[in-house]
């Protein structure tokens, strides 16, 4: 009897074997959501020279190509408009796979440090803002998750190991992100179609590690080690985080990217403005799209030894819109925390890049953006600050004492501001031909300027003179 046994073994093992030949990466998966009217990449690996047909339940329609002599193949197909649930029937010659369950709606990487990493739960040191109240409220068949493993990798992989979409559920939200699924949530509340989240997270990350070898190698001063076939022990190796968990959904059918990351290169701020237009210039080439980027500001935080550094880096970031095209800010003053790197509120943070996304990607008439300071002029021992996106302009509380003014001499005294429409006067006694302005840039501070749709203005400066 045992011998029959392992006949019968062996035989289903090489009938596994024979019938399992056609290969998905595992963001291929039942479950999964697929960027609606577009035409989206599936891969694979079959046998070299294998004929591969793809066959999806929406249209019915033959895709068909012939893997390499490696095995690899690629078809792109067209995808309808928002629905499901669909199938997904990828062969070749001597092999079938089904993938079920299939969204067709709107999807988006979520990537990033920990503070996009952040899950509902929170952290066993910080908690999520309303998280148990989130978590209840979370079954939602038509939002999506794919959480990639973090890998830092030696060479560019073509998979993660094994992982499954999965539908959002009190159960599933917890360990999900907090910032991207209230991101999410606001697109299917408002779009009223499926939405698919790839998050691709790692907290205290550089934003070195994300970008490839090939796009850092105009940064000499970034040392990017021989490949190697073979998991990193530092995250932060650059090129690491790109090779492990980038590379292997670079080409997934996306709309866009939010990402949350820059504290761990707040001491970096010059460095930060360049590479941070190049990794989105990176992510961009890989997956041949130029779809949208759009980013949270890192929060005010005490720094400590960093707290001058930390305006500047928020100003690198709020730069950067001027650099990467097709991009938008979440802006986060007032969302900051003092005592933790880790503010509570990432609810402001998803709908805040949410409305972001509504009104820039998918037109929809919503307010996206706080006050964006202009220009300046000087009003005898004053200054007139102008805004945009500034109707209903005011601050949180009857003043505000984040703004300072400096004179030639460079040195920057609190000033009193004073609203006008939608300008801003400011002047200090101490100050009498003020010639520079600044707004809450500071390591630590709570803003307090807003327009009617409640949203923050960035923290700012007029001047460009050495932070030391």
């Amino acid at each position: 009897m045992k011998t029959i046994h392992f006949i019968l073994l062996c035989l289903f093992c090489l009938v596994g074997k024979v019938y399992a030949r056609v290969d998905l990466p595992s963001v291929f998966s039942d479950g999964m959501v697929m960027q609606r009217q577009s035409k989206v990449a599936v891969w694979g690996k079959s046998d070299a020279g294998a004929k591969i047909t793809i066959v999806p339940s929406w249209n019915e329609k033959l895709y068909t190509t012939a893997s390499d002599s490696s095995g690899t193949w690629k078809l792109n197909i067209a995808t309808p408009a928002a629905g499901g649930p669909y199938t997904l029937t990828v062969s070749d010659s001597q092999s079938q796979l089904v993938l079920s369950d299939i969204w067709i709606g709107e999807v988006w990487v979520a990537s990033g440090q920990s503070n996009m990493a952040m899950p509902v739960r929170g952290f066993t040191t910080d908690s999520i803002l309303n998280g148990q109240k989130i978590i209840a409220t979370a079954e939602n068949p038509y939002i999506r998750f794919y959480t990639g493993p973090q890998i830092s990798w030696g060479k560019p992989l073509t998979d993660f190991r094994r992982n499954n979409w999965q539908p959002s559920t009190p159960v599933s939200v917890r360990n999900f992100s907090a910032a991207a699924y209230t991101f999410a949530r606001e697109l299917q509340r408002r779009l009223q179609v499926p939405v698919g989240i790839i998050q691709v997270a790692w907290g205290g990350t550089v934003i070195q590690a994300w970008m490839s070898a090939h796009s850092l190698s105009t940064f000499p001063s970034v040392h990017v080690p021989e490949e190697i076939n073979g998991a990193f022990e530092n995250k932060n190796t650059p090129a690491g985080l790109f090779n492990g968990m980038i590379a292997p959904i670079a080409g997934y059918g996306i709309k866009g990217v939010i990402w949350y990351q820059g504290e761990q290169n707040v001491r970096e701020p010059d460095a930060y403005a360049k590479l941070f237009p190049a990794m989105v210039k990176n992510w961009r080439q890989v997956w041949n799209a130029d779809f949208p980027f759009y980013y949270a500001q890192i929060a005010p935080w005490d720094y400590k030894s960093m707290n001058k550094k930390a305006p500047l880096l928020r100003e690198a970031q709020l730069n950067s819109l001027q650099t990467i095209p097709n991009s938008g800010m979440a802006v986060l003053t007032d969302v900051g925390a003092e005592k933790t790197i880790h503010p509570p509120d990432k609810e402001s943070v998803g709908k805040r890049l949410a409305y972001i996304a509504l009104a820039k990607t998918y037109h929809q008439p919503i307010a996206w953006s706080g006050p964006v300071y202009r220009n300046m002029q000087a009003e005898h021992n004053a200054l007139l600050l102008s805004f945009g996106h500034a109707e209903g302009l005011h601050f949180s509380g009857t003043t505000s004492d984040n703004f300072e003014i400096a004179g030639a001499d460079r040195v920057f005294y609190p000033a009193k501001a004073l609203i006008t429409g939608n300008k801003i006067r400011v002047s200090a006694e101490q100050v009498v031909r003020p010639v520079a302005a600044r707004y809450a840039f500071k390591g630590w501070v709570a803003g307090d300027l807003f327009n009617k749709d409640g949203l923050p203005a960035s923290s700012f400066r007029t001047d460009n003179w050495p932070v030391n």
